[in-house]
C-alpha cells in the first residue's frame, strides 16, 4: 500500500483507496492509504514545528531541492506520464505534457527562490530609512482537483516551499498516485522532515480538519460549491485564501475568423482532455455570418474524434475520469435535449474493448443563454452554440455568465482582438488560440465566481505565499 507522508514518515491508514483505470476497470493503478482526523491535525502539527528552520534556510538550500525534484520529475516524464494516463484518462501524450511542465514549474520556482524581492525607500521622516521585505506565510494547506493531478499539486507546492512556508497537501481521493509520486520524489530531494506532508483521503473528513489543526493560509481547486463554503469557514478561522473554481468559457468566433483556425481553437479547447479542464471552451458563440459554414465543419471535425484507451496511440480522447462524472456528463445531454437544444453528434456512452467511462464527444447547436447547458460548468466533452447575430452581441453573450476565468475569440481584426481583449470580463483571455492551455511562468486565474485571492503560478505566487513586512530602521 502507498502511505501517508507524515512528519517525513510513511504511514498506513484505513480504508484503502483503490486506485482504478477509467480506460479499464480492471486495471487497479494501486491501492493507497486514507488518513483520518487526527492524522491530518499530526501532519499541521509537524508543518508548524518544521517551520521555523524551514524558513530560515537559505535561497539557495530551498533551491536546490526544487530544482532536483524538477530534474527528476523531467528524467522520469514518461513513467510519471503513464501512471497519470492510467489513474486519470488523459491521453498519454497529454499526460506526458502535464509532468513536463510540474517538472518546468519545479524549476522555475527553484529559480524564484534566488529572487527575493524587497524594497528600501527613505522615509518622509528626516534620518529615517523604511525596508519592505517578505516572509513566508506559515503553515499551506493545498487542496488539489482530480483533472490535474500532477501539474497543480506542483503549482500549488513548489512556490509554496520557493518561499519558505511548509505544506499540507490533500489530493483528490479519485488521483492519489501522482501526487503521492510527488510527495516521494520532494521527499528524496532532501526536505526535512514535516517540511512536506501528502495527506490523502475524503475531503468531507480531511478538509475540515485541516482547517480546524490551525493551518495559516489555503489554496483550493475545485468546484464552486467547496470553494464558498471554505471561504465563509477561513473567513471565520482569519485563515488567508486562495481559490480557483472553474468556468464557462467562452470563444467568440467573429465573422471575419478564419474557419479551419476557429474550428481547430473549438475542438481542442472543448474536447481535448475530455473536456476536463477548468479552461475548457464551454461556450461557442459564432457570429451569424459564420455560423452555418463554423457548425458544419465542426460537426464533420468532433464526429471524426477518436475516444479510446488513453495508452492506445491512436487515441485522441480518453475517457471521463469516473462514474460519476460521465454520470453528470450524460444527465447534462439529457438536459440540452429537454431544453430544446439541437444535438447534433455524440452525447452517448460508448462501449470498446475494455470496460471504461468512455462517452462520444456532444455538441450542441440552437443553445440560448438561459439552458443549463450554456450556464452551468459541465467538466465534461459537452459544447453549447450559441448563435450570435453580430460582434456586439456576441460579446454580451461571452459575459453573460457568473464565471470569469479564460475567454477567446478567433478573429483576423486586430480592432476586434484588443476591442475583446479590453473588455471581456475574464481573467485570462486567448486570441486566435484555444481557452485551455496556459503557460507556467505567467499568472493564472479568473473574475467573478471563478476564484478569489491573488493570482497563481508565475512571479505572482509570491502575493499569496509570502506576506509583507515595513520595517524603519533609524540612522
Amino acid at each position: 500500500m502507498h502511505c501517508n507522508l507524515i512528519n517525513g514518515e510513511w504511514r498506513g491508514g484505513q480504508p484503502a483507496i483503490v486506485n482504478r483505470n477509467p480506460s479499464d476497470l480492471d486495471d487497479v493503478v494501486g491501492e493507497y492509504a486514507s488518513a483520518s482526523a487526527d492524522d491530518m491535525r499530526e501532519a499541521v502539527a509537524a508543518a508548524r514545528a518544521a517551520f521555523p528552520a524551514w524558513s530560515r534556510t537559505t535561497p539557495q538550500q530551498r533551491a536546490d531541492i526544487l530544482d532536483a525534484a524538477g530534474s527528476e520529475i523531467l528524467a522520469r516524464k514518461q513513467e510519471l506520464g503513464t501512471l497519470l494516463a492510467r489513474e486519470e484518462g488523459k491521453t498519454l501524450p497529454e499526460a506526458i505534457g502535464e509532468v513536463t511542465r510540474a517538472g518546468h514549474i519545479f524549476k522555475f520556482f527553484a529559480g524564484e527562490a534566488l529572487r527575493p524581492q524587497g524594497e528600501l525607500l527613505d522615509s518622509v521622516r528626516p534620518g529615517v530609512e523604511v525596508l519592505i521585505s517578505r516572509e513566508p506565510v506559515g503553515v499551506v494547506g493545498l487542496i488539489t482537483p482530480w483533472n490535474f493531478p500532477i501539474a497543480i499539486p506542483a503549482w500549488k507546492a513548489a512556490p509554496a516551499l520557493a518561499f519558505g512556508n511548509t505544506v499540507v497537501m490533500k489530493p483528490a481521493e479519485l488521483v492519489p498516485g501522482s501526487a503521492w509520486a510527488l510527495a516521494d520524489i520532494l521527499q528524496r530531494a532532501g526536505l526535512p522532515a514535516g517540511v512536506f506532508n501528502l495527506v490523502m483521503g475524503a475531503g468531507r473528513v480531511l478538509g475540515p480538519a485541516m482547517l480546524d489543526a490551525g493551518i495559516d493560509a489555503l489554496s483550493f481547486t475545485g468546484s464552486q460549491a467547496t470553494g464558498q463554503r471554505l471561504a465563509a469557514d477561513c473567513a471565520a478561522r482569519g485563515i488567508k485564501l486562495q481559490l480557483e473554481m472553474g468556468g464557462k468559457n467562452p470563444l467568440l468566433i467573429a465573422d471575419d475568423a478564419k474557419l479551419e483556425q476557429a474550428v481547430e481553437c473549438a475542438i481542442n479547447g472543448a474536447f481535448y482532455s475530455t473536456g476536463q479542464r477548468c479552461t475548457a471552451s464551454s461556450r461557442l458563440i459564432v457570429c451569424s455570418g459564420i455560423h452555418d459554414a463554423f457548425v458544419a465543419r465542426l460537426v464533420e471535425r468532433t464526429a471524426a474524434l477518436r475516444v479510446g484507451n488513453a495508452l492506445a496511440a491512436d487515441s485522441q480522447i480518453g475517457p471521463v475520469a469516473s462514474e460519476a462524472q460521465l454520470a453528470g456528463n450524460l444527465g447534462y445531454v439529457e438536459q440540452g435535449l429537454a431544453a430544446g437544444a439541437s444535438l447534433l453528434c455524440g452525447g452517448e456512452r460508448l462501449q470498446l474493448a475494455t470496460r471504461g467511462y468512455y462517452q462520444s464527444p456532444a455538441l450542441f447547436a440552437g443553445c440560448t443563454p438561459q439552458m443549463s447547458i450554456s450556464r452551468e460548468e459541465i467538466f465534461g466533452p459537452v459544447a453549447a452554440v450559441l448563435r450570435a447575430d453580430d460582434y456586439e452581441h456576441a460579446l454580451r453573450l461571452a459575459n453573460d455568465t457568473p464565471f470569469g476565468l479564460a475567454a477567446g475569440i478567433c478573429t483576423q481584426s486586430l480592432a476586434l482582438a484588443t476591442h475583446f481583449r479590453r473588455h471581456s470580463e475574464a481573467g485570462m483571455v486567448m486570441v486566435n488560440l484555444p481557452t485551455a492551455g496556459v503557460d507556467y511562468h505567467v499568472p493564472f486565474g479568473g473574475r467573478k465566481g471563478s476564484s478569489h485571492g491573488p493570482r497563481e503560478q508565475g512571479r505572482y505566487a509570491a502575493e499569496f505565499y509570502t506576506t509583507v513586512k515595513t520595517a524603519y530602521l533609524g540612522v
